[in-house]
Formats: C-alpha cells, structure tokens, sequence
C-alpha cells in the first residue's frame, strides 16, 4: 500500500484499489517478460483487474523499473524491457560488422520518416533525383519501412511509412520525437539562411489509412510497377492482349509453312551435281611439291 501511495501521490486510493493495482503491474510485467516482442498495450488491458486500466498499470511498472539496470519503454502503444542506457555498454559484443546505410538510402529514410505516408514520386521530387529499386529495397529489408497503402491518384501509387522497429532502434517513443527545426538547428544541420517559410513537417506513423489512401491488395505486388492497371480493366488489357498473340503465332504459323513450301519447290528443280570429279580428286590426291631450302 506504501508503494503504492508513493508511485501515485496524486490518487486517493483504498486498500482495495491498491491492491488490484499491484495485481495489474505484476500482470503486466509477466506478459511483458515472456514475449519476444514488444506487447500492444490492448493485449495487456485484456488481462487486468476489474476497476485497472492497462495504462495505470504500466505507468506504476515503469516507475518501478526507473533507475534500475533493465527498464520498461513504451514505443507507440507497445511496451518492452530494455537494458538501462547508461549499462548498455556492458552487455554490447560486436558479432559481425554492421553495414552501413548509403547516403540515398539515409535521405531516403529520413525524407519518408518526417514526410509518412509518401510515396516514391514525392520522394524523389524532395531529393530532386530519381530512386534506385535497390534503396527501398534496402531500408525494407531492416524493417524500418513498411508499405502502407495506395495513394488516390491516378495510377494509385503506392505509400511508403516506418515501422516500430524504426521507433526502437533509434530510441524513439514516438514519430513525434524526432528532432524538430530548432533541434537540427542547434545541432549544426542547416547551414546558412533557410528560405522563408521553410519548415518540418510533422510526421504521422499511425496504423490507420489516411483519407487519401486505400488499401493495398492481396497478393505480390511490385513496388516499382505503380502505375498497374486498376482492377478490372487489367483483366480485359490482358485478354486483348492474349487475343493479339494468338493471332500472331497463327501469322507466323502460315508463314513458316509457304516458306518450307518455296523450299521444297526451289530444291526439287535443281539438279545434283555429279559425284565423280570428287571421287577422282580423292583417289589421286594432289600433293604440294616441296623444294628443299638451301642451308
């Protein structure tokens, strides 16, 4: 109950109150240690007691865990344990190299982080260069990109945003706390005047659709064939165009058959031509004369 009135100043709670709050906190640091992953605060709100919320609950656990060597973050709305940061130099062991990210693929990634949902025509109208398969393809591949949807626009392209691996990697709780203008100000990366009116955007990283996006299909999809066919008319392109090549093949058919008709044609009117001058060249050979050099 001590504890529990020290975490929570500001609540007058009961004993009874107390001690479902300390029956939530336990709860909630038993699903947080078993998982692998870090647990969406809904799943841990299924399991508390009556008259608890998930959110007490996990604020009074990370409390707790302040100051001590294994932490409880949060990044967006899923909780974790991580290794305090001021220790995690004891624990670190280079097992491999790590490789590092190419110059495109950083601006890439921060263009797309500070501009979700974008999609690859906007980003390479930021950049002022095109895109290479290849650095989407890369920042896929770390899970820190994720394809959200498709764009209401002609051609639909598809919308490129970050993932809560991008979030705990960079030691974010949310997309919101990434460095603002006076931040990358103060930290040198604007140099000289800025045009007037220049500004960050505020990023979104939410699961939910924006209203100028719809879902991605079911199926494979190529992230570079974004200007496919809506569904529908895709099924009628393919079928003049299956149409088309069958005709073709028919065409090519006749005239393969007339050319080898020329050919039989053409070959059974020439005579062969006789086999005895070779013959007679074969039985008397003739041998080059060879006249000894002088020495």
């Amino acid at each position: 109950m001590a504890e529990i009135a020290r975490l929570f100043p500001d609540h007058d709670l009961d004993e009874r109150q107390a001690e479902a709050l300390r029956e939530g906190t336990r709860i909630a640091e038993a699903l947080i240690f078993v998982s692998s992953e870090p647990v969406d605060e809904k799943d841990i709100g299924k399991h508390m007691p009556e008259g608890v919320t998930a959110l007490t609950a996990l604020e009074a656990l990370r409390a707790q865990y302040a100051g001590r060597g294994i932490n409880i973050i949060r990044v967006n709305s899923r909780w974790t344990f991580r290794t305090a940061s001021d220790l995690s130099w004891l624990l670190s062991r280079e097992v491999s190299e790590p490789k590092k990210l190419s110059r495109p693929a950083i601006e890439t990634l921060a263009i797309i982080a500070y501009h979700q949902p974008v999609t690859r025509a906007e980003i390479e109208e930021i950049r002022g260069v095109a895109i290479s398969k290849g650095t989407l393809d890369v920042l896929m591949e770390t899970g820190w990109v994720r394809l959200r949807g498709r764009r209401k626009a002609p051609g639909r392209p598809i919308t490129y945003g970050t993932t809560d691996t991008f979030l705990l990697h960079f030691s974010l709780e949310t997309i919101g706390d990434l460095p603002g203008l006076d931040e990358l100000k103060a930290a040198g990366m604007f140099d000289g005047r800025l045009p007037e009116g220049f500004g960050v955007p505020q990023p979104r990283d939410g699961a939910e659709l924006t209203e100028d996006e719809d879902p991605l299909e079911d199926g494979a999809i190529d992230l570079f064939d974004e200007q496919a066919l809506v569904p529908g008319d895709g099924d009628e392109a393919s079928a003049a165009t299956a149409e088309t090549d069958v005709a073709l093949e028919a065409d090519a058919e006749v005239e393969l058959e007339a050319l080898i008709d020329m050919d039989a044609v053409e070959a059974s009117a020439v005579e062969p031509e006789s086999a005895e001058p070779e013959a007679a060249e074969a039985e008397n050979p003739e041998i080059p004369s060879q006249t000894p050099k002088e020495i």
